[in-house]
């Protein structure tokens, strides 16, 4: 009988506490954004690292959709620039609208540069995985639209597939600033990639060269 009161009295405990608890909506205004993150400068091997492109196309990344996107467009584009110099594999991907043709041109494949075709995942169903393989690349560099979309679903199956990610904050975007925040603070916290991620700025990228 004693044992049972003890049971009793804490499930009363559990059940007066959860339902005096405030739920996310009556604290939304009272939540403080983290501290900015630290962002490292790093020199990834070419021979085992890939730049990925992701939805850089007409329909996601335009001035009346998402026009921080095309802020990112000449950033990627140097990216791609110096990863191609370096011999670093450079690999596309396009929404299940996209065509290889609503590349924005400034960031367009090079003829035989691999593009596969996904929702937000870009592993999910295509040969991005076989790709990399193939390719013998550990590393990823993540770069494209939207934030909380093809880039926070790829860079945490990349996680999940023991790949670490680098990711250079300034070349994603998403239609807001605090969605672009929310999705960098869930990558570098969240079980699938804060093991394997490193924050960075395009220009804090070393490419030797080839």
């Amino acid at each position: 009988m004693q044992r049972f009161l003890s049971y009793a009295l804490i499930l009363l405990f559990l059940i007066t506490g959860l339902a005096q608890a405030e739920s996310i909506d009556a604290l939304w205004d009272k939540v403080t954004p983290p501290p900015a993150p630290e962002l490292k400068q790093v020199a990834p091997d070419p021979a085992g690292t890939a730049l990925l492109v992701l939805d850089i196309e007409e329909l996601t990344c335009n001035a009346d959709r998402r026009p921080r996107c095309l802020e990112t467009v000449p950033r990627i584009a140097a990216l791609i620039g110096k990863a191609r110099a370096a011999g670093m594999p450079v690999v596309y991907s396009l929404t299940p609208r996209g065509t290889p043709e609503t590349i924005l041109p400034p960031v367009k494949p090079l003829p035989g540069e691999p593009i596969v075709s996904s929702s937000v995942d870009k592993f999910w169903n295509t040969d991005l995985e076989k790709i990399l393989k193939e390719k013998g690349v550990d590393t990823v560099i993540v770069t494209g639209t939207a934030a909380h979309g093809a880039v926070l679903h790829t860079a945490t199956a990349a996680g999940f597939r023991k790949l670490k990610v680098i990711l250079p904050v300034d070349c994603l975007s998403s239609a807001d600033l605090y969605i672009e925040q929310a999705s960098v603070h869930l990558l570098l916290t969240g079980p699938g990639t804060r093991r394997v991620i490193t924050l960075t700025r395009s220009d804090m990228i070393g490419f030797p060269e080839k």
